[in-house]
């Protein structure tokens, strides 16, 4: 380990990295550093490398976990300003350490960092060497709350890891750390010693009074302004937080303040060292990004670059080159940026009925192939204004001054001048002909704009002024036919070359021309097309599954397939295996592994059981034998965590769990997840008493409230927290606990997404709406409802589920929307505004107006219905009736007489009236009907049986209408009628929003 450590000092330093030292307090990572911490804010550029050991109390596992120490080793890197090729450094650093780049699958995957507590945030990956996460490679965006301009990269390796896979060892311990000592001989007494510490032995009072201590020595220290040992006495206060968490001495609202005290101390201490480095003058300069040009050429005054013509209409290409974007991206991007071109192409009249635009979408680049282009804009007319008749001309109709300059400054004769009418008015002027653009020079013009337009769910920026999308841009290719268009965005300028695998002998390819582009990336072993990666995965899978008897679902995986396809360019299946032992485990934690950490295909038997087997998918030709194995060892160390967090849970009983909520914070004022627990508790005892339970079912219910949320505090759950419920299950089955009382824990966190299945019976319906409610009424009431994209508490879901609980589980017919709310606000720490839970739900009605056009429902149909979305199930009936209904003369009767009332009552008309004062026939006979009806109607009507009763309401008030003057000029009567009329109206209006169906 040591010869790997000294590979990567001469690898960076040779790149002009410095060479610094591990802090010398405790850190959680090497991010902590002053190297990063500090030296990536402001504009100085830095490049630095170092080891940092880096202390976690709580994975102290007392050196028994082969996998989890309390102190590993980092090997940190930053390069500031991102150079640009940094991925390509980094791979480097790996053939460095010995690893042959084109025999194992390298991969970057998805995994932004963020750091509330120091205010620091980026976007990045996960680099796996055959599915073993080996380092974290981030673009800081944020550090200490400020925006960081240049931007820098981190890489983080995880030195452990690393030398775990080289050496082919499954136990730390085992890892040859130097000649003739392995790193348990060097490292193991510490291990166990510091685990014992950090979990059994530490004194409380005592870290109390550190932590206390450290945050008054880092305070003095910004009075003093030093942010050097400001910043050295907040990590020492951090760590020191660490010790007491680790020892379960952190409750709910010590942990929030303590958080928040020390995110309040890192962000002064950032805000300082920039001030410091200020007033030095920032001795070691200025890398700022600058905004680019303002001219798309390059430098002002620069020489425009010629753009190709041509004769006849032509294929175009366009190829985005990019650093491995978020798999849910890349379809997205690529149907954005073919719109774009699409629109723009049809606007300048050069995309026909005889063109046609395919694409193609890897994680690294975006392709539109556009064929049968025109070649040329058509030629247009355009009227040009001069001055209004009355001033072109005198009174003899000599042309004015005003007509002698409009004429010479266009470079026309008087004479050509005549008469046009432009916006009503008649001004001299005349038509000229506009030649059309080249379909070069509109595409010039038209892919810079769509480049620098390219938005993400989540947007980072890079060494490019004035680019900001999910991950950096690198390369753009653009030829029509043979010719290239050199457009430009920020600093990339279009040409005619693309990229392949990094591995490859030469990674950057020419294209002789657009039509080339796919088979010369085929040629490269990349399938730009990802119906093509799609097939060869399931197919190449199946066949794998086969040659063991197996089969892969390739139906049920079908997410995570999609998932697989966008991570790869070019799909190589591999089958690999695990010892049998692990399916002793259950079943939801293996393929939980599989698919949530690994991205593995599970391999089953046709009767649906598990195989000892799994497929992975690599990118690109590989040597298939070293990635299997890879592979295997990490699904092994998976297992074997796994298995450990299992065991570890089955010492101790479902109560015992559940007393760890209370260190686990839900929110500062909703207090812990055992607060929460026992709010659940409290509603679903409510809902209880609304609802007609046999007693079977009321003592489940009772059962399993007082054991609500209990697995989220157990040590598997923690590791694996979609595995919530199912563990909850699996442990009170275990625990001797009732059927149902198990099945209501798992079902009350149903459904988890939608589609998903609702809970199947009272009890767990009863505790998911409990769940959904205390939490909907709670973060409403202090002000968390989501913004924009922004939804840390899944309130979106949590309104979907709720909604999808009271429309498919008829037991809960009599719980309203309202209702509910009202009921867990009683039960919330804090005091819940009405406007708080009318805004609740409000939303919760526009998430079942989503769900039910999501569903394929016409928009009209669903706004008709929105008034019933306190009941989603009465909401969704009335849908598909209404669907039916429309198409019925008898039901568009009614609806034109609903709205004749509707459009003529103010809705600030109060609905009650005198029949002694009606005067007219009409008017009584319109009383009587209503009476009739209203007797008739039953208290929640369906559509069809207030349609069928109300019918009888058609003819009375077309007379009224005919016959009787609502707005009499004596306001009595005229009240009086329209106090009829909106008795009528308010009969109606919980039925339907009849305006909607007009």
């Amino acid at each position: 380990m040591q010869d790997a450590l000294i590979r990567l000092t001469d690898y960076w330093a040779g790149r002009g990295c410095l060479v610094a030292q591990p802090m010398n307090t405790e850190v959680g990572a090497g991010t902590l550093n002053p190297a990063t911490a500090l030296r990536v804010l402001g504009p100085e550029p830095w490049r630095v490398a170092y080891a940092e050991p880096s202390v976690r109390p709580d994975d102290s596992r007392y050196g028994d976990n082969p996998n989890r120490l309390q102190t590993h080793t980092q090997f940190q890197v930053i390069l500031k300003p991102e150079p640009g090729d940094a991925q390509e450094q980094y791979l480097g650093s790996l053939a460095a350490l010995g690893i042959d780049l084109r025999a194992h699958d390298v991969r970057f995957v998805e995994d932004d960092w963020a750091s509330p507590a120091l205010g620091a945030w980026g976007l990045g990956w996960e680099v796996w060497l055959d599915g073993l996460e080996i380092t974290q490679f981030t673009y800081f965006q944020q550090s200490g709350g400020l925006t960081l301009d240049p931007v820098s990269v981190e890489i983080t390796y995880g030195m452990e890891r690393i030398l775990m896979a080289l050496q082919g060892v499954s136990h730390f311990k085992d890892i040859a750390y130097a000649p003739g000592i392995t790193y348990g001989e060097a490292f193991g007494q510490a291990e166990y010693e510091m685990s014992r510490y950090y979990l059994d032995d530490a004194d409380i009072a005592a870290n109390r009074e550190l932590f206390e201590a450290y945050a008054a020595e880092a305070r003095r220290m910004l009075d003093a302004r030093l942010p050097v040992p400001a910043h050295t006495y907040v990590l020492k206060c951090s760590h020191a937080f660490n010790v007491l968490d680790a020892r379960g001495a952190i409750g709910t609202t010590e942990r929030a303040r303590a958080f928040a005290r020390m995110r309040g101390l890192a962000h002064e201490v950032a805000a300082l060292w920039v001030e410091r480095r200020a007033e030095l003058g920032h001795p070691l300069g200025d890398a700022a990004v600058r905004p680019a040009p303002a001219e798309p050429g390059g430098e002002p005054g620069a020489e425009p670059t010629a753009l190709p013509d041509a004769a006849s209409a032509g294929t175009f290409a366009l190829e985005i080159g990019v650093e491995e974007l978020p798999p849910h991206e890349v379809a997205r991007t690529a149907e954005h940026v073919a719109e774009r071109l699409r629109d723009g192409l049809e606007e300048a009249g050069l995309f026909t009925d005889a063109s046609s635009l395919d694409t193609g979408a890897t994680p690294r680049r975006i392709i539109m192939l556009a064929r049968g282009l025109e070649a040329r804009e058509p030629d247009t007319e355009q009227v040009v204004k001069g001055p209004r008749i009355a001033a072109a001309y005198d009174a003899s109709g000599e042309p004015t001054r005003a007509l002698l300059g409009f004429a010479r400054g266009h470079g026309i004769d008087v004479s050509d001048v005549g008469r046009v009418a432009v916006a009503g008015g008649e001004y001299a002027g005349y038509t000229r002909t506009v030649v059309g653009r080249s379909a070069a020079e509109v595409l010039a013009a038209l892919l810079p704009e769509i480049v620098t337009g390219l938005r993400a769910g989540k947007n980072m920026r890079w060494r490019a002024p004035g680019l900001s999308f999910a991950r950096p841009i690198r390369w753009l290719l653009a030829l029509l036919d043979d010719r290239e268009i050199p457009f430009t965005a920020a600093d990339l300028t279009a040409g005619r070359s693309t990229r392949v695998h990094r591995t490859a002998a030469s990674p950057r390819v020419d294209v002789p021309d657009a039509a080339s582009l796919v088979g010369v990336l085929r040629e490269h072993g990349i399938e730009p097309v990802r119906a093509r990666r799609r097939s060869r995965i399931v197919e190449d899978a199946g066949a794998l599954a086969r040659d063991r008897d197996g089969t892969v679902d390739t139906a049920a995986e079908h997410a995570l397939v999609e998932e697989i396809v966008d991570l790869v360019e070019e799909p190589v299946a591999i089958l690999g295996s695990f010892d049998a032992k692990y399916l002793e485990l259950p079943e939801e934690i293996l393929t939980t592994v599989m698919r949530k950490h690994q991205r593995y295909l599970p391999v089953r038997r046709g009767t649906g059981r598990l195989l000892p087997h799994f497929v992975t998918v690599a990118n690109g030709e590989c040597d298939h034998d070293a990635v299997r194995a890879g592979n295997e060892a990490v699904l092994r160390a998976r297992y074997e965590d796994a298995s450990f967090f299992f065991r570890q849970d089955l010492r101790t009983t479902p109560e015992q769990i559940k007393e760890g909520l209370g260190r686990l914070t839900f929110t500062e004022r909703l207090g812990s997840m055992a607060d929460r627990s026992s709010r659940i508790a409290a509603i679903a005892a409510d809902l209880a008493g609304r609802l007609d339970l046999a007693a079977g079912e009321r003592a489940a219910l009772a059962r399993a409230a007082a054991l609500a949320k209990f697995d989220l505090a157990s040590s598997m759950v923690i590791e694996l927290p979609s595995l919530a419920g199912t563990m909850a299950r699996e442990y009170a089955r275990r625990a001797g606990e009732d059927e149902a009382v198990a099945r209501a824990l798992y079902e009350m966190e149903l459904p988890r997404s939608a589609g998903d299945a609702p809970p199947a019976t009272a009890a767990g319906a009863v505790l998911a709406a409990a769940d959904r409610l205390d939490l909907l009424a709670g973060l409403f009431a202090v002000g968390s409802a989501p913004t924009g994209s922004s939804d840390p508490f899944g309130l979106r879901r949590a309104a979907l589920a709720l909604t999808a609980i009271l429309r498919d589980v008829p037991r809960l017919a009599p719980v309203t929307v309202g209702d509910g709310l009202a009921l867990a606000a009683r039960h919330q720490p804090v005091a819940v505004a009405p406007g708080a839970l009318a805004e609740a739900e409000r939303f919760i009605a526009r998430r079942l107006e989503q769900n039910l056009l999501d569903e394929g429902r016409p928009v009209h149909i669903v706004r008709a219905v929105l008034p019933l979305a306190g009941t989603p199930a009465h909401a969704a009936r009335a849908a598909d009736d209404l669907a039916e209904l429309l198409g019925s003369a008898a039901f568009g009767r009614l609806t034109t007489a609903l709205q004749r009332v509707l459009r003529i009552v103010p809705g600030t008309a109060e609905a009650g009236y005198d029949p002694a004062r009606f005067t007219e026939p009409a008017e009584r006979n319109l009383h009587e009907a209503f009476t009739r009806v209203t007797a008739e109607l039953t208290a929640r009507p369906s559509l069809p049986e207030f349609a069928g009763t109300a019918s009888a309401l058609v003819a009375p008030i077309d007379a009224f209408f005919d016959d009787v003057m609502v707005m009499d000029e004596d306001p009595d009567v005229r009240a009086n009628r329209l106090g009829l009329l909106a008795a009528i109206r308010d009969v109606a209006a919980p039925v339907l929003d009849w305006r909607e169906i007009a």
